[in-house]
């Protein structure tokens, strides 16, 4: 059997590289199984550029960017982390230099996205901004499904927010995609797989039954529903609860912390100050 290869290529725009570090803690399948062996008989992913972890610099680099556009039309999957800075034409954000010439990651994810099969905005800032196109956003940062709109461009995209997203949110994408193809997604209105961004947090929470009670925490620390400290899980679409995090030794409520609704595009402006109560009428 030939083996049929989806070559990947990951951009990274505005952002903190979160996404890429948790997703190489993955641990079931592992990065390695990922890129390295066949999940599905006979269909392999093929990574092909990655700024952090790629050996490769220069040039030689860039033409494989160009290489993939011109040669792999349809044929590849762009995966893009981080905002996209698109004031001034893109200059505050670059993924390098061909002859001479500035490349902006504006440019490269609308020239990349309008030829791939399928775009995947990985963590919040690519997906809406995020902490990058928070107030005042002086380099006019934005989500990738916003930058498509505004060139035409038709390409699926697929959002994976999280700040950082959960490294089984992008597995489990990649294998619905492997196993049954792009369109068995079930996507909600912004375009994240219900699979995983499908129910609130708020629904599967273990303090549920204090907020049932009116039994609320007034401090940090203290037992009871969080909610009076800001937490956003009646508002925040993700199965954090059920799946946890650190191959699911905890997550952020089970730590203490209030959920801060990071998986919405109003995240972080809408829904700070962040350690407050917040009504859905505050989030706007």
């Amino acid at each position: 059997m030939v083996t049929k290869q989806y070559p990947v290529i990951w951009l990274q725009g505005a952002g903190c590289t979160g996404c890429s570090v948790s997703l190489l803690n993955a641990v079931s399948p592992r990065i390695q199984n990922l890129l390295l062996d066949e999940l599905v008989p006979g269909q392999q992913l093929s990574l092909i550029f990655h700024a952090t972890i790629m050996a490769g610099q220069g040039e030689p680099v860039i033409r494989v960017l160009k290489d993939a556009q011109q040669n792999r039309k349809g044929g590849y999957i762009l995966v893009v982390e981080g905002a996209i800075p698109t004031a001034e034409g893109g200059r505050y954000g670059s993924v390098g230099e061909m002859d001479g010439q500035e490349i902006t990651i504006k440019q490269s994810v609308a020239e990349l996205g309008r030829n791939a099969l399928l775009t995947i905005a990985v963590g919040t800032c690519a997906a809406f901004g995020g902490i990058p196109a928070a107030k005042p956003n002086p380099t006019l940062c934005k989500g990738v499904k916003d930058l498509f709109n505004e060139e035409r461009i038709d390409t699926p995209v697929v959002n994976l927010p999280g700040c950082p997203l959960h490294p089984e949110w992008f597995t489990g994408t990649i294998s619905v995609i492997l196993f049954s193809g792009a369109d068995a997604l079930q996507l909600d209105d912004l375009a994240r797989p219900t699979l995983f961004y499908g129910k609130l947090v708020h629904e599967n929470c273990p303090r549920r039954a204090d907020f049932d009670k009116g039994k609320f925490a007034q401090k940090l620390g203290d037992p009871g529903c969080l909610y009076q400290l800001g937490c956003k899980g009646h508002y925040a679409n993700a199965d954090c609860p059920l799946r946890q995090w650190n191959n699911g030794l905890n997550w952020c409520v089970k730590a203490g912390s209030p959920c801060l609704a990071c998986v919405e595009p109003e995240f972080p402006d809408n829904t700070s100050p962040l350690y407050e109560k917040l009504t859905f009428e505050d989030i706007k």
